[in-house]
């Protein structure tokens, strides 16, 4: 039974990100690391956008970026003003081609194509069994999604950011390409959270997704027929179907670093790296990621690792709010987003404001709904 140092169960985002950096450290090249993954990783099965202020590690892979966005209800259109960050769009297979490709260069990692079905701690060392063989490591980063594990508990609300995505080319000109739309709520809520987001690459070509912040996947035909409605609105009577994504993202303040051992971490959805707001998984794993690749250079127990702080609370009251008000979803953003500052906004998200800054934020949402939340959350504790 063949030993690492690290063993990575599942490359996912939050996988790649972490090896990528303990990689590109030097920090770690003489420490033996696997990867174990039932996917090559040789599609391009997904796309992640993420908004940043300045440059980052993933700039040589992002394939379109925009300076604004558009914010609409049934009501009011407003263009955000990112005062300085810029909204970027990475394809999946762009990202995994970039990784490997320099994970390559380390002859310390190794990648091995199984699924894992199971792991345990021994408090010495970990146990890993995968379909064919079975390995042994010091510390493992677990980034498979149990969905058991918050679903066994009503603590903590648990929703889904779910979505179809149409990626179509149209026969005449319908989409304005320095202009996506972030969150279009004009569409029929039937209540719920529901939101077209376009990601426009030129005047006849676009991605158009149908998203839900809801408990429930609704079935494939109710996607697919919103987003035909949508394209109509547009003008887009004849189009081109060139590829189609599916997701479903879990919304959860559920705390998944409990289940940590000193040998065990969960990472990336399966250690609670999505933003619970909003469903975002990119920005937060690139600085959890950067964050776990500094704290394995100094310290070995994963209990440590994650503490609550006041962004987490904020998640969990908007949480609390879509779960017994999902139709309220609307409202909540268009509150946040009506005067077109979107930076503010941005960095409240980043979990980087100070607490007046916060109070911004806050204090422009619907005031009732979130007092009452956090009278409920209080008398719960």
């Amino acid at each position: 039974m063949k030993h690492y140092h690290y063993i990575f169960a599942g490359a996912g985002l939050a996988s790649l990100m972490t090896v990528y950096r303990m990689a590109t450290s030097g920090a770690f090249k003489d420490e033996s690391i696997l990867l174990i993954d039932p996917d090559t990783k040789q599609a391009n099965d997904r796309t992640w956008c993420f908004w940043q202020q300045g440059s980052s590690a993933w700039q040589s892979i992002v394939y379109r970026k925009w300076d604004t966005a558009v914010f609409a209800n049934e009501s009011f259109t407003t263009n955000l003003d990112f005062e300085g960050y810029r909204y970027n769009m990475i394809k999946g297979i762009d990202f995994y081609t970039f990784i490997f490709s320099e994970l390559k260069k380390h002859p310390n990692i190794k990648f091995v194509n199984q699924k894992v079905v199971d792991f345990k701690d021994s408090g010495f060392n970990v146990l890993v069994k995968a379909e064919a063989e079975s390995y042994t490591c010091n510390k493992l980063l677990n980034s498979i999604y149990n969905p058991a594990l918050a679903a066994s508990q009503t603590k903590y609300p648990v929703l889904q950011q779910h979505f179809i995505g149409w990626h179509v080319k149209t026969t005449i000109p319908v989409f304005n390409p320095v202009l996506p739309s972030f969150m279009d709520f004009s569409v029929a809520q039937r209540g719920n959270t529901r939101f077209m987001y376009v990601l426009p690459f030129s005047e006849t070509e676009a991605i158009v997704e149908y998203t839900l912040f809801s408990k429930d996947l609704l079935p494939e035909a109710e996607y697919e027929d919103a987003i035909k409605e949508y394209l109509v609105t547009k003008g887009a009577t004849e189009y081109e179907i060139v590829d189609k994504e599916r997701g479903s993202i879990p919304m959860t303040s559920y705390p998944f670093w409990k289940n940590n051992s000193k040998n065990v971490l969960h990472i990336g959805s399966a250690g609670g790296w999505t933003k619970a707001s909003t469903g975002y998984t990119f920005r937060n794993a690139d600085k959890k990621s950067a964050q776990l690749a500094s704290f394995l250079q100094k310290q070995d127990d994963f209990t440590r690792l994650y503490k609550k702080n006041k962004f987490w609370f904020y998640d969990l009251l908007l949480l609390d709010i879509l779960a017994k008000k999902n139709h309220k979803g609307s409202s909540i953003f268009s509150a946040m987003f009506k005067d077109g500052r979107a930076a503010h906004i941005f960095k409240f998200l980043d979990e980087e404001t100070t607490f007046a800054q916060d109070l911004e934020v806050i204090w422009q949402c619907p005031k009732g709904l979130f007092i009452s939340a956090l009278m409920q959350r209080i008398l719960n504790m």
